[in-house]
């Protein structure tokens, strides 16, 4: 088998760690702050679904674009950009200032950078994977936001004892900044590049973008095993989205069901129970790089993988704080198996002149399952308990278990089904 650990490889897995230390911890706490300072699940929903709605823009003229041009050169100008934006947060957070339409423009600029980035880093990433290394190199991106998100109970305390966001984003802008340097070393030469070409010399224009597209488009079409993925993680993702909005409120609204655990407030408590999801998908990534699971039978691990996270992500707020615990756990390690199964098969299945416009189509599809998903919990979370509406949510998602991915199989299995 090929050497996996190649420099690019290397360079590529450092920096990835690097900048999502510090995007897992901005994350959490522009959320966190706006909640705080709104009271309201419904500004907070609002706020998620602007970082989101450029992600169905974005991908839509990212995709095309990056089938023609340096997708390494995006990657670090974006990361670049990041950590110019994140200190501007970080002063106007320092000298105390807040305006909620101000900041929603900001995410708004985060949230279009990263639609861009996401379908840079998927189409960029396979090439520097050696042949038949895939769900190796996988298993190690799975592993990368999990000890990202170890950071986030310290990132609570941080933000609880200190008042403010800002050192926060001080530690994300230079986490940033260290990994465009690390980027910027990348020796791969970039083939699909049509450097000789009378359109590249010309640079994009809408007439070649709206030719690309439509490939895209076209080609996804052609290749139905892609579209049935593509629609149910739509759909999971409005689930999926919708849950992780009332997530938070849950636990700062409802501190009297968590009375019976000491010296704790319920934020921090939830930041310790997600962090055994962090957990299990660590583990789970470790379970990938070690063990493959059987080429025959990926599909079918897939569905029971689907199955079993609704079930569990509908029922576990229910649960004592323990079981709560196992469950979230339980669910890292499936979600590792998930993202694992479809990312590789797909990534490896997709020519790389098409990789660009799939994952641009592909983040376009399911990010505005996403997007409608938080507007939903957002609006239904003011009027109903947070775990009624999950229930709901996860409801949709196992409907679309059954009469999409379970119905439309066969299309799936010749995706699922490959040795990678």
């Amino acid at each position: 088998m090929n050497k996996l650990w190649t420099k690019d490889f290397k360079i590529i897995t450092i920096g990835s760690i690097i900048s999502m230390l510090g995007n897992s911890v901005a994350g959490f706490a522009i959320g966190l702050l706006v909640l705080d300072l709104t009271d309201s699940t419904l500004l907070f929903s609002l706020f998620m679904v602007v970082y989101n709605l450029p992600k169905i823009v974005a991908p839509l003229f990212a995709g095309p674009y990056l089938d023609r041009f340096s997708r390494k050169k995006m990657i670090y100008t974006l990361d670049f950009t990041s950590a110019f934006i994140y200190v501007i947060m970080f002063f106007l957070l320092y000298v105390k200032w807040f305006n909620y339409p101000v900041f929603l423009f900001i995410v708004l600029l985060i949230g279009t950078i990263d639609g861009i980035y996401s379908v840079a880093y998927e189409s960029f990433y396979p090439n520097l994977v050696s042949e038949g290394n895939f769900s190796k190199a996988y298993s190690i991106s799975s592993m990368i936001y999990p000890l990202a998100s170890l950071m986030l109970p310290i990132a609570s305390i941080v933000y609880e004892s200190s008042g403010s966001a800002a050192p926060l984003f001080a530690f994300n802008a230079v986490t940033f900044f260290l990994a465009a340097i690390f980027e910027t070393q990348i020796g791969y030469k970039e083939n699909h590049i049509k450097e000789n070409t009378e359109d590249a010399k010309k640079g994009f224009s809408l007439i070649s973008y709206k030719t690309d597209f439509k490939e895209g488009l076209d080609y996804m079409r052609a290749e139905k095993g892609l579209l049935v993925i593509t629609i149910y993680f739509c759909i999971s993702m409005f689930a999926g989205g919708g849950l992780h909005v009332l997530y938070l409120p849950f636990f700062k609204n409802n501190p009297e069901l968590f009375s019976n655990i000491p010296l704790i407030n319920s934020v921090t408590l939830y930041t310790i129970i997600s962090s055994f999801g962090v957990l299990g998908r660590l583990i789970g990534g470790m379970i990938h790089y070690k063990y493959h699971y059987p080429v025959p039978k990926k599909f079918l691990i897939a569905l029971c993988v689907y199955t079993s996270i609704a079930f569990l992500e509908a029922f576990q707020l229910y649960f004592p704080v323990v079981l709560m615990a196992v469950s979230f756990f339980l669910i890292g390690i499936m979600g590792v198996t998930s993202f694992n199964i479809r990312i590789s098969a797909t990534q490896s299945y997709v020519p790389d002149d098409k990789r660009g416009r799939f994952n641009g189509t592909f983040q376009m599809i399911v990010s505005a399952g996403n997007i409608l998903g938080q507007l939903l919990a957002g609006f239904l979370g003011e009027i109903y308990p947070e775990r009624h509406v999950i229930i709901g949510l996860m409801s949709i998602n196992m409907l679309a278990i059954y009469f999409i991915m379970y119905r439309k199989r066969e299309h799936v299995k010749k995706i699922y089904n490959r040795r990678v």
